[in-house]
């Protein structure tokens, strides 16, 4: 396979995270922000429709949308907050939860308010992510991941982004309060990306 990989999201974030996961790799990574430098004549793509009901089925949407626009193999990644006492919401909804996508302050804000709403401040909550790489040839590689906590009032701690200054893990401290190689040993799309990188280094170790 070509080593350059499209990073399908205009999310910073998570862009951050890929990166570090894939350190090591021969791979080409390329955000989406940075293809008008690799690709001019690819020129402006308009964001797909996520019409999945599942994370997997949007990361393959994303993925497969991507690298059919471009030509180049495309990782995308999708992600969310499931809450037990919400009936696992706000799920693949969670980037887009208060109804503008990418609005951090108001889905946490609503998030909250519904949890509240349900008589409790401690509520059982799991992250999960889906990625999937689709390459031109039509091969696939697909990964997911989980991480468990709890949702609380109290936002704590300055780093990550989305839902992680709310939650909370086992010993007590939010995902924000957590250094990017605790939050990578940890998290839900740590754990998927370590996945997704043992099954591409085993398929560029077979090209």
């Amino acid at each position: 396979m070509d080593t350059t990989i499209l990073i399908a999201t205009s999310n910073e974030g998570k862009v951050r995270e890929i990166e570090n996961a894939f350190d090591g790799l021969p791979v080409c990574l390329v955000p989406l922000s940075q293809l008008s430098k690799v690709l001019p004549e690819a020129g402006e793509i308009e964001e797909p429709v996520e019409d999945g009901t599942t994370f997997l089925e949007n990361a393959r949407i994303k993925a497969h949308y991507y690298m059919e626009k471009t030509g180049i193999a495309a990782l995308a990644d999708d992600s969310g907050l499931s809450v037990e006492v919400l009936d696992g919401a706000p799920g693949v909804y969670s980037a887009r939860y208060a109804g503008v996508h990418g609005d951090d302050a108001a889905n946490n804000a609503k998030l909250i308010a519904e949890i509240r709403a349900h008589d409790t401040e401690n509520a059982a909550a799991a992250y999960h992510c889906a990625l999937v790489l689709a390459l031109p040839d039509g091969r696939e590689l697909a990964a997911e991941g989980a991480c468990t906590g709890f949702i609380r009032p109290a936002a704590r701690g300055t780093g990550g982004f989305g839902y992680d200054p709310y939650f909370y893990r086992t010993d007590g401290r939010t995902m924000a309060e957590l250094s990017r190689e605790e939050k990578h040993a940890i998290s839900h799309r740590g754990a998927a990306l370590q996945i997704m990188k043992e099954r591409l280094r085993v398929l560029l170790s077979t090209k």
